[in-house]
């Protein structure tokens, strides 16, 4: 099956952080999902559900179909405005405090293909959370459900797949049409990984650390992907190492490394860049979100900043206008399991917007975060925070510290708001009252947000009536 055109140039950066890295125990995933410029996204939160009857399961975009379990978890998903090509639900946070994002796209070597080719009607990026999340308990169930599906019924393309839950946090690669690895991320380590295969050794006698694919040692030695004296080194045997890498992903991983990392110097186009890293300080929500944000600021490659226009233009950076939206999944230590978990979601391309944190023990979204279509409304969150960026676009040096110093006061907003619903939350003992505080407190941030980036975008229209090209300065006394 043909992919749509839409997604022909799907591309993503993630980040994964393990629980000892992070300030406050937390473990964190995190992606940007890349596609197109005007394609909104929805928020929303499916119910817990059993059936009598197991539903069968087809998907739009590849024909890939599978019998579903009889229940479902709650579970928090991010959908497309339309289910034209699929679902692409793309991340959530379950009822049972597992988190996953879906996905990072990958390229496997020619080689690797030619020995198990993609399958036509496997399963793909579109369908993965959907037949997933709902019906895992932990980050590692995940791992093994999702790898079983590809070992089982092949996949149409090569993909990273995020899993935590409040202990672990996993990343899956798949890569070719049937043979993956996983491996967890260390607890004191984290990683970021752009649109390449990334896992390196892998340590088959760890599996508490690593789980793979059946067969995929003898896989790779019969077909002389590797030889068994060697360590098996996923990204070497089944990844590429082209020119295009070198511009395209290897400078944001060099970018989110020296952003975490600062005391170690690298040089953005090595394809010898680690998969893991240990940060230079302990990790917050806002560390992942600029990473998410950026556009190699302070450097000569930021296509905003002071380089020559070859510098300017030499990379792709890590936010840019085809960004739909991005999300931080939180599973935060020491909490009941419904509180737990946060989906910060920010809409539209993330270094003009806002991450509003939604509590995944809710059960409802705001209305204008379940609307929006391709064309411009104003009932639309996705659309009132496009509409900001674009408005900043125009003359983004003249309104960039406007822009900063609203998502900084939004920031704080959204960190006061979660202390106060925390707090009632804690102090309510009745389940059904503990979930409407959530719900509450939820709708209460995306509101907070909300006016605050409308009054941005007042100021920016007031503003940019005296920028006109056709405007002239005119004699006074005339």
């Amino acid at each position: 099956m043909s992919e749509p055109l839409y997604r022909q140039l799907t591309a993503c950066t993630s980040v994964l952080v393990g629980k000892k890295a992070t300030a406050d125990g937390s473990t964190l995933i995190a992606r940007n999902e890349d596609s197109q410029a005007a394609w909104p996204k929805h928020l929303t939160i499916h119910p817990h559900q059993k059936l009598t009857t197991a539903p069968h399961f087809v998907s739009k975009d590849t024909g890939f179909s599978i019998d579903l379990p009889l229940e479902a978890a709650k579970y928090t998903a991010t959908p497309e405005w339309t289910d034209e090509y699929g679902l692409f639900e793309e991340d959530g946070i379950n009822e049972y405090g597992v988190a996953m994002s879906g996905t990072e796209s990958a390229y496997s070597n020619s080689r690797a293909l030619g020995f198990d080719p993609y399958i036509d009607n496997g399963i793909a990026e579109e369908a993965m959370i959907t037949v997933v999340l709902p019906y895992v308990k932990t980050a590692r169930e995940g791992v093994a459900r999702l790898g079983a599906i590809v070992s089982e019924y092949g996949t149409t393309e090569s993909n990273g797949i995020l899993f935590s839950d409040v202990d672990e946090v996993w990343y899956l690669e798949i890569g070719s049409g049937h043979h993956w690895v996983a491996q967890r991320i260390p607890d004191d380590s984290y990683a970021v990984v752009a649109n390449q295969l990334a896992i390196q050794e892998v340590q088959f006698d760890q599996p508490d650390w690593f789980m793979t694919s059946e067969g995929i040692q003898d896989f790779a030695r019969d077909n002389h992907l590797w030889q068994a004296d060697t360590p098996f080194n996923f990204r070497d045997i089944f990844g590429t190492k082209d020119q295009s890498d070198l511009v395209y992903n290897t400078p944001r991983v060099w970018y989110g490394q020296k952003l975490l990392t600062p005391s170690v110097t690298q040089q953005p186009q090595d394809f010898n860049l680690p998969f893991l890293r240990q940060a230079d300080a302990p990790i917050q929500v806002e560390d992942v979100a600029r990473i998410l944000g950026s556009h190699y600021e302070g450097t000569v490659y930021d296509p905003i900043g002071h380089g020559t226009p070859q510098e300017k233009h030499a990379f792709r950076p890590i936010s840019l206008a085809k960004t739909q939206e991005s999300h931080i999944l939180q599973m935060r230590p020491n909490l009941p399991v419904d509180v737990s978990g946060l989906h910060w979601l920010s809409m539209g391309v993330t270094a003009q917007s806002v991450y509003v944190p939604f509590y995944a023990g809710a059960d409802d979204v705001p209305v204008n975060y379940q609307k929006g279509t391709k064309d411009y409304s104003q009932d639309s969150i996705y659309w009132t925070y496009k509409l900001a960026g674009i408005l900043v676009d125009a003359h983004y040096a003249k309104f960039a510290k406007d822009l900063e110093q609203t998502q900084k006061h939004i920031n704080s907003l959204m960190v006061q708001n979660i202390v106060t619903t925390d707090q009632a939350v804690a102090a309510e003992t009745d389940a059904v009252q503990r979930t409407m505080l959530m719900t509450k407190g939820s709708a209460k941030a995306a509101q907070l947000a909300q006016h605050e980036m409308e009054r941005l975008t007042a100021k920016l229209i007031t503003d940019s009536a005296n920028l006109s090209p056709l405007n002239f300065t005119t004699d006074s006394n005339l």
